[in-house]
């Protein structure tokens, strides 16, 4: 990647045999692990539910009480990493994460179920965000490059999906699901000697900002009109991202196709964000960040739309799939960027956790919702029409937003 920082990497607080490179590797590893072993646990809905004998909306009210979980606590977890470095946090995060889901395997208890997959599986997906990565990544690289390295970590993320949406499969029919989450389990573990490789300084960064602590950071964003914007249009992103991860494999099920259908779907949403989140990344190099996130929520309209007015078939969804993971999670590093770009990098995990909140709570309705709707009608037509309306909110929201610097940002 060549020079990343424009100052000495060891003066700049990285240790003798860490790099700009290594650290930008290891966090994309910790993303592909962390987001792909999260993106699978639509794939348990059908066989759970039936060996359980639980109803869709009780595996769907868990992995909604995950999503709102993960948004609760992330501010926690942010700051934390923003104050003590992100080794210590990204770490026990993943050793609460593994633990939640062998738990997960002997739960019989519906109540109990949420507890744990929703809770504690939450709680350690929080501390092991990849937004925490990213954090520590985007300080070690010059600031011209900080979208392109969120565009390579969303990369990695959907990698992750691409690589765990079969293996899951593969193991849920060969081990059954019980052995294939304990699997998940010791793979989620991997995260922990690939934090090490990330710097352990918090203040480390080509920046300077005239913040004197993190409460003040807080009370600049709030007051700021962009970044409550920014944060009401984040939630139709999880809305949206959350509902189809969860219930589009049942989806498949539902319209008589085989479960292997489901497990290529979540694969190709996975395999086609790799070139939406690095094209997401060169929008925001070259063109204003606010108009491509509206483009990219309006794109999203426009397509379910499309999809729901043509007859199902299995390539009509392979083409949904793959078109809907160009828009996938290219607006993360776009939505990332603005944070960074208007009020700096050193409390960027603590800012971007109460804009990634707004999208938990998104992604806590839409899975939630959407089982609540399907044990009512028995069909998921109504939450597709509730994400055409959604996109075409946040493609308005997005453009009254101010993407300037503050006056006080200074980078050297």
């Amino acid at each position: 990647m060549g020079r990343l920082m424009g100052q000495s990497d060891h003066a700049a607080g990285l240790r003798r045999w860490q790099t700009p490179l290594l650290v930008v590797v290891a966090g994309l590893c910790i993303a592909t692990i962390g987001m792909g072993t999260r993106s699978v646990f639509g794939l348990f809905l059908p066989p759970m539910t039936e060996a359980r004998g639980w109803s869709r909306e009780a595996f769907a009210f868990a992995m909604a009480m995950q999503n709102l979980t993960v948004g609760l606590l992330m501010p926690v977890a942010a700051s934390t990493a923003d104050r003590f470095g992100p080794v210590r946090v990204i770490a026990g995060g993943a050793c609460l994460y593994a633990f939640g889901i062998w738990l997960m395997t002997v739960i019989e208890i519906p109540l109990v179920f949420q507890l744990v997959g929703g809770v504690l599986v939450g709680a350690g997906l929080s501390f092991t965000s990849f937004s925490i990565a990213i954090a520590a990544m985007v300080r070690v690289v010059d600031p011209a490059r900080r979208t392109m390295v969120m565009g390579l970590a969303m990369s990695a993320g959907s990698f992750g999906m691409v690589l765990f949406s079969p293996i899951a499969q593969g193991f849920i029919t060969a081990f059954g699901w019980n052995h294939a989450l304990m699997l998940l389990a010791l793979i989620s573990l991997g995260m922990i000697p690939l934090v090490l490789c990330l710097p352990g300084d918090p203040n480390l960064s080509a920046e300077q900002t005239a913040q004197t602590g993190v409460r003040e950071a807080i009370r600049e964003a709030f007051r700021h009109r962009g970044y409550l914007l920014l944060t009401t249009g984040f939630f139709v992103c999880g809305f949206h991202v959350s509902f189809i991860t969860v219930h589009l494999p049942a989806y498949t099920l539902d319209l008589g196709f085989a479960a292997r259908v489901g497990a290529v779907c979540l694969s190709l949403i996975g395999l086609f964000n790799i070139a939406g989140s690095l094209l997401s990344g060169l929008a925001g190099t070259h063109f204003s960040r606010k108009l491509s996130l509206s483009v990219i929520y309006t794109g999203r309209a426009i397509l379910i739309t499309t999809f729901l007015l043509l007859p199902k078939s299995e390539p009509l969804l392979y083409i949904f799939a793959s078109v809907m993971g160009l828009l996938w999670l290219a607006t993360v590093p776009l939505t990332t960027d603005i944070v960074a770009r208007v009020f700096g990098v050193r409390y960027l995990a603590t800012l971007y956790s109460f804009v990634f909140l707004s999208h938990q709570v998104g992604g806590f309705v839409g899975v939630w919702l959407g089982g609540v709707i399907y044990e009512a009608t028995g069909s998921y037509d109504g939450m597709w029409l509730a994400g055409i309306a959604l996109g075409l909110l946040a493609a308005l929201v997005h453009l009254p937003i101010n993407e300037r610097p503050l006056p006080r940002l200074a980078v050297t």
